[in-house]
């Protein structure tokens, strides 16, 4: 058992989770201990209590408490993702070179853990996305789970941190595919609403529901953060339904899904901000399109413009449709190669 420590987090180090970096000075340690650790306020950075999700900046202070010697316990059995998991994650890489990884990400896998995933999720199965190299891949952004499409991974720590200020900064530019109930008018316009978490939790989920909030009263709400989204109609069938270029300038959760429900025209499949099964077949308000579209969510993040961290080239990742979707646009007449890849620039 070793005793009291202080280390100091290093110029290359900042600007990362603070369980992260604990693992990588101590990888005998596991995350439940550092959660633990945290709680009883046992780590401590620069003096104050954190959390294990808290990031650190270069030049502060961590205190360590007594850790386990490495060894001292029976190493515990490493979970192995199912085969058919990690094959469909290696499926789901559209690039990857030294220094980033990108993927197609399919509908219905967790860009994150949570109770009872296991490793069913992208940052579970990043493990089997090393090729080769020492560190794991991170995560750098997220989607929902239920929507797919560009999600980018970073392949070093050094990477990791230039994206995320990137990301921060909004150098980065994402458009998304939806389609959505009914038409809107004006079929092109940027959506304001702020956004704040629904009160009250319960077994309907809605501790995790996104409200909106009229603009003018954002500054006045407790918890309200202002939101843009800007949309663009790319094709429709009649009033029924309409495919939609969607830009999250900003980045709150459920963002695009909540504005879009506030709008009058909920994302297709979309339960949570939808109705759990009105359908809208062509003058009414549901998020259930009928007939034989699919009622999986119909959000897809479809590409992604970076400036690669190191060569500094721009760069555009584009992610095919996943099966859903391409059979609703099958069904709707709708030619994917037959719009521009960025209709708000044409405008």
């Amino acid at each position: 058992m070793s005793g009291v420590q202080t280390l100091t987090v290093g110029v290359d180090e900042g600007d990362q989770r603070l369980d992260r970096w604990f693992r990588r000075h101590f990888p005998h340690v596991t995350q439940v201990q550092i959660e633990k650790m945290c709680r009883k306020g046992e780590i401590r950075v620069d003096g104050g209590r954190v959390k294990g999700a808290t990031r650190v900046a270069a030049g502060q202070v961590v205190r360590v408490p007594p850790l386990p010697d490495p060894g001292a316990e029976p190493p515990r059995p490493v979970p192995q993702a199912a085969s058919d998991d990690v094959k469909m994650i290696h499926a789901a890489v559209i690039y990857r070179d030294d220094h980033i990884i990108v993927l197609n990400k399919p509908p219905g896998l967790p860009s994150q853990g949570g109770s009872g995933l296991g490793l069913r999720h992208v940052d579970g199965l990043a493990e089997h996305l090393r090729f080769g190299l020492a560190e794991k891949p991170a995560l750098v952004h997220r989607l929902d789970r239920d929507t797919s499409g560009v999600l980018l991974l970073a392949r070093s720590t050094k990477v990791a941190r230039r994206l995320s200020e990137a990301f921060r900064h909004r150098l980065t530019r994402k458009i998304y595919w939806a389609v959505v109930a009914g038409t809107p008018s004006p079929p092109a316009g940027t959506i304001r609403y702020g956004l704040m978490k629904a009160p009250g939790h319960g077994r309907g989920g809605e501790g995790e529901k996104m409200v909106c909030i009229h603009p003018s009263k954002v500054d006045a709400t407790d918890g309200a953060k202002r939101a843009t989204t800007d949309f663009w109609t790319l094709d429709r069938v009649g009033t029924r339904a309409a495919w939609m270029a969607l830009v999250p300038v900003t980045g709150r959760t459920h963002q695009l899904r909540a504005h879009m429900a506030e709008l009058g025209h909920p994302i297709a499949g979309d339960g949570k901000y939808g109705g759990s099964g009105q359908e809208n077949l062509g003058d009414g308000w549901g998020a259930m399109l009928g007939g034989d579209i699919s009622r999986k969510l119909h959000l897809h993040a479809r590409s992604l413009t970076i400036e690669h961290p190191v060569t500094k080239a721009p760069m555009t990742f584009t992610a095919p449709l996943p099966d859903h979707m391409a059979r609703t646009f099958k069904t709707f007449g709708w030619d994917p190669g037959a719009v521009p890849a960025d209709p708000f620039v044409q405008g």
